[in-house]
C-alpha cells in the first residue's frame, strides 16, 4: 500500500514540476520575476528560465525514470531547499505574487515549503522502514 502512495506521489509531483516549470517560461512569468530576490546576482529573467527548465527536467525525470527516483527525488529536496531563500525574500522584502499580498499570507506560505522537501522525499523512497516496502 506505502508502495502505491509513493507512486502515485511521484506521478503527481512530476506533473506539478512539469506544470511549475512550464508556467515560468510562459504564462507565470512576471510572478515568477517578483519572487526572485533583489541581492540574487543573476538576472531576474535568466533565473526564472532557468529554473523553470530545471523544474520541467526534473519533473520529467520523476515521471518517466522510476528507476531513478531516488536520485531525482534528493535532486527535487535539494532544489526546494535552494529556492527557499527566494520564499523567504518575498516575505522579508513584501513582494506581492500569486496572490501572496499580506505580510501573514507569504508567512503561511514559508511553511509549505518543507512539505515540498518531505513530498519529493518520501516519492522517491528515502523515507522507506524498510527496502521492501
Amino acid at each position: 500500500m506505502i508502495s502505491i502512495a509513493r507512486t502515485i506521489a511521484r506521478l503527481l509531483m512530476g506533473v506539478a514540476m512539469v506544470g511549475a516549470g512550464v508556467a515560468h517560461l510562459t504564462t507565470q512569468r512576471h510572478e515568477f520575476r517578483a519572487q526572485v530576490p533583489s541581492w540574487f546576482p543573476i538576472d531576474e529573467d535568466l533565473t526564472v528560465l532557468g529554473s523553470g527548465v530545471v523544474e520541467i527536467g526534473l519533473g520529467l525525470a520523476f515521471l518517466v525514470l522510476p528507476s531513478k527516483r531516488r536520485l531525482i527525488g534528493a535532486l527535487l529536496a535539494a532544489f526546494f531547499v535552494a529556492i527557499f531563500p527566494g520564499n523567504i525574500a518575498q516575505y522579508v522584502e513584501g513582494v506581492d505574487a500569486f496572490g501572496l499580498d499580506t505580510d501573514t499570507k507569504r508567512l503561511v506560505r514559508l511553511f509549505f515549503q518543507p512539505v515540498l522537501v518531505l513530498w519529493a522525499l518520501f516519492a522517491g523512497g528515502w523515507m522507506r522502514r524498510s527496502r521492501d516496502d
